[in-house]
């Protein structure tokens, strides 16, 4: 492998020279800027980065520590951030904290340890203190969809209260009176912010949320199949269910066709967060969806103002309801199961 003394040797000039043209130092002329260009590309050299990191105490590498790596929601999310990341110069090393904070602070420490020049981090479950304690010693760090309250960094995430609130509103439009949620953690601002925009929803419509409507979920599909089970199990079942993150919505759609029933003829069923799955679904899954491509680069672009020494701000993005056809028609409407008697 060709080193700097190597490509000083073929273009003729010092390896101070070199470093110069490396470095993109304006003091070099043309002339020796080109034959190094020349070497470089002849060579097949590659800069040591660990070396250069030494020497200007950057890396050109990111973290991000994502809370569930399998949730479609963050894996989109991750991939819009190696993008925008990419074409600034940066790399993205990237953390799965599988919504453990134990796992979430290993992260954070090996990142930390590896130099990063700043982190993403979409804390899970209420976060820890390594993160308030990273910034108090000069981590540059924003916080992406999630935030912890009282640590001081820009947030950039999506409000999502109005586009619940539209939910309540067209499951209402439909003739659905039974409202049921699955909420996310209390401990995470989003399981928080979700559960809270669908009650005020209600309100609005004169609507009650009895205790036995509201399933406690974790963001696994697992804890929204759980939820659902013990909804179908009511001495009256809800009209329609909203499942405050994606997956919890796939485990309910499963807990529903165990029993044999059909979304929307027996219960509609709605999701926060869109996933390509949705539209493939039958019936395809009305959710609501967050811009997450833009909340990505947003999040990258947010971190390297702080990097660079330019004055950071938090971005807040609106999502939006989409509507499909798993909330159904108003219950009065349903036709009645085949073989039913009068």
């Amino acid at each position: 492998m060709a080193g700097i003394k190597d490509v000083a040797a073929r273009a003729g000039v010092s390896v101070a020279t070199v470093s110069r043209v490396l470095n993109g130092h304006p003091s070099v002329s043309p002339t020796a800027r080109a034959r190094v260009g020349a070497a470089v590309e002849a060579l097949g050299y590659r800069p040591n980065a660990v070396a250069r990191s030494l020497r200007t105490d950057q890396t050109r590498t990111l973290g991000l520590v994502i809370s569930d790596v399998l949730n479609p929601y963050f894996t989109a999310l991750a991939r819009a951030v190696e993008e925008e990341a990419r074409a600034s110069g940066y790399s993205v090393i990237i953390g799965n904290a599988d919504e453990q904070p134990a796992l979430q602070d290993h992260h954070i420490r090996t990142l930390l340890d590896r130099r990063i020049d700043g982190l993403l981090v979409s804390p899970t479950d209420g976060g820890s203190p390594l993160m308030a304690e990273a910034v108090r010693a000069g981590t540059p760090m924003v916080f992406v969809d999630r935030w912890l309250p009282g640590v001081d960094v820009p947030v950039v995430r999506a409000d999502g209260r109005a586009a619940v609130r539209d939910l309540v509103a067209h499951l209402h439009g439909l003739g659905h009176r039974r409202l049921a949620i699955i909420q996310g953690p209390a401990s995470t601002t989003t399981g928080s912010e979700r559960v809270t925009a669908f009650r005020a929803g209600l309100r609005a419509f004169g609507l009650p949320l009895p205790d036995d409507h509201i399933g406690q979920g974790d963001f696994q599909a697992e804890s929204g199949r759980i939820a659902m089970e013990r909804f179908l199990a009511l001495p009256e079942p809800p009209d329609a269910v909203f499942a405050a993150d994606n997956l919890m919505a796939l485990g309910a759609l499963d807990a529903i066709r165990a029993r044999g029933l059909s979304v929307p003829r027996d219960i509609a069923l709605a999701a926060f967060d869109d996933i390509p799955w949705f539209v493939h679904t039958d019936p395809p899954v009305t959710t609501v969806a967050q811009p997450t491509d833009e909340l990505g680069r947003a999040a990258v672009r947010a971190l390297l103002d702080l990097i660079e020494g330019r004055s950071p701000r938090s971005v807040t993005l609106t999502a939006r309801l989409v509507v499909r056809r798993s909330c159904g028609a108003p219950p009065a409407a349903r036709p009645e199961p085949m073989g039913s008697t009068a």
